[in-house]
């Protein structure tokens, strides 16, 4: 199928979109609050510098000129020449509204993604399992009758207490240890034992390709089915060191709320298998998938996307292990129309994963039209440059890429040697532009990336 015109977008839904993030600078400038307006918000976001917010452009308007292809390949040729990036590079820039190829540089030719594989496990997950959808932890009736049994299925938000403000509002062992009290309160039961169930996830906690550091240095959690705040010893960094058995924390935080609500729990927790059929006692659930996604992506969080795989497997009638969830992703593609994609993790922390820039803009265009709105919060998620998530500290007033600031919402990726970034820019005309750079170099930098975006939102071509 020729490239132009793949896809049709809805420039007007897309401009909507970022025309929202927009608000959302005034908003948090001016210090106001509009809950009724803004369905959602990440948290933790750098304030937007003044100067950026009245200086944002104009939304598009229908008639900005289309870009010129020859134009803005000699803007774009002559940054990548000065990058320093002598091979590994790969890039793939088209129109958003007609899908015309604007600027390509071995587009098909496969690459290490880093996080931008998170886009692919977006779509996987909002189309297979639904942007509705909640993960559900329970708490079932242990094989005693004074035991109790704590079932892991795959929450990664799951936190001991809820602070105010949180975005999205996690569910909360505080919530699910009042309403264990209350229904075994009901039947007379004051004291209790109490298994945890962590089986749901068969085969390794580490993905193919992952080094054992990825742990160490607190960028991913062994991978369970029954985990508090991620596995993190410190919920509010998102890079904090973790804990060596994720599933014991969380039983034993849910011990804990169990007695501060006046329910005795003999001993320690211990690991046990639910009974088949077992009765629910009580059960949480997390926020919308769709919310899961936009954090995932805005904070690219590993843990949170191999979870939400999981979930595509599940959906997909595959186990819930690395291998299955890989699977699962790869049905989803091919029913898609989504080439070139080949996942061995969904968090892209893997060596091992490969995606083409093609496919990555083709990721984009999708999320981006009518055909398939169960997909839209794949652009919301997007980190704003400058502003929020990933991108909150780059594209500074002090950078090469300072005019991209509040123009470009992108996914990020990094390890060592690979740096990538995909998302949507317009340009200085108003015109919108979906782009994938790729780097597999060891000269390969964010900044260096974030400078070719840059020139798409500068060019006036």
């Amino acid at each position: 199928m020729p490239k132009e015109g793949r896809y049709r977008v809805r420039r007007d839904r897309v401009q909507a979109l970022l025309t929202l993030a927009l608000l959302n600078i005034f908003v948090l400038v001016a210090g106001v609050v509009a809950q009724d307006v803004i369905a959602s918000r990440p948290p933790e976001t750098m304030p937007y510098p003044v100067a950026h917010a009245e200086e944002a452009p104009d939304p598009a308007t229908s008639d900005a000129e289309p870009v010129d292809p020859d134009r803005l390949a000699d803007k774009l040729d002559d940054r990548m020449s000065d990058s320093g990036i002598d091979d590994g590079l790969y890039a793939y820039v088209v129109d958003a509204e007609t899908g015309q190829e604007l600027f390509a540089r071995d587009e098909t030719g496969v690459a290490v993604p880093a996080s931008t594989t998170k886009l692919v496990t977006a779509v996987a997950t909002l189309h297979a399992v639904g942007p509705g959808e909640h993960i559900t932890t329970e708490v079932v009736q242990g094989s005693a009758p004074d035991e109790v049994v704590l079932v892991g299925a795959g929450d990664s938000t799951l936190t001991e207490e809820v602070e105010p403000g949180a975005y999205p509002r996690p569910a909360t062992m505080e919530e699910l240890a009042e309403s264990t009290a209350h229904k075994l309160s009901a039947a007379g039961v004051d004291s209790v034992s109490l298994g945890y169930d962590d089986s749901l996830y068969p085969g390794s906690d580490m993905a193919p390709g992952w080094k054992q550091g990825y742990v160490d240095e607190g960028s991913t959690a062994t991978v369970h089915a029954l985990m508090l705040d991620g596995g993190r010893v410190y919920k509010e960094q998102n890079y904090s060191q973790r804990v060596g058995d994720p599933p014991l924390a969380a039983a034993q935080a849910f011990a804990r709320r169990l007695e501060a609500v006046g329910i005795t729990v003999e001993g320690a927790p211990s690991p046990v298998r639910a009974p088949d059929g077992a009765e629910a006692v009580a059960s949480v659930d997390s926020p919308p998938i769709s919310a899961l996604v936009e954090k995932m992506m805005l904070d690219s969080d590993n843990v949170m996307a191999e979870v939400l795989a999981r979930q595509v497997a599940l959906a997909e009638g595959e186990e819930p292990s690395f291998g299955g969830a890989s699977a699962a992703v790869h049905a989803v593609m091919e029913e898609l129309g989504i080439p070139d994609v080949h996942v061995e993790d969904a968090s892209g922390l893997s060596v091992n994963n490969r995606i083409t820039p093609e496919a990555l803009v083709d990721l984009l265009l999708l999320a981006s039209g009518d055909e398939h709105p169960d997909l839209h919060a794949v652009l919301s998620g997007l980190p704003t440059a400058h502003f929020t998530g990933t991108l909150d500290d780059r594209y500074s007033d002090y950078s090469q890429s300072a005019a991209g600031a509040g123009l470009i919402r992108a996914k990020t990726g990094t390890l060592n040697g690979v740096s990538t970034l995909a998302g949507l820019a317009y340009d200085a005309e108003g015109r919108l532009m979906v782009f994938a750079f790729m780097a597999n170099d060891p000269a390969a930098q964010g900044s260096t990336l974030d400078t070719f975006a840059t020139v798409l939102a500068e060019c006036g071509c």
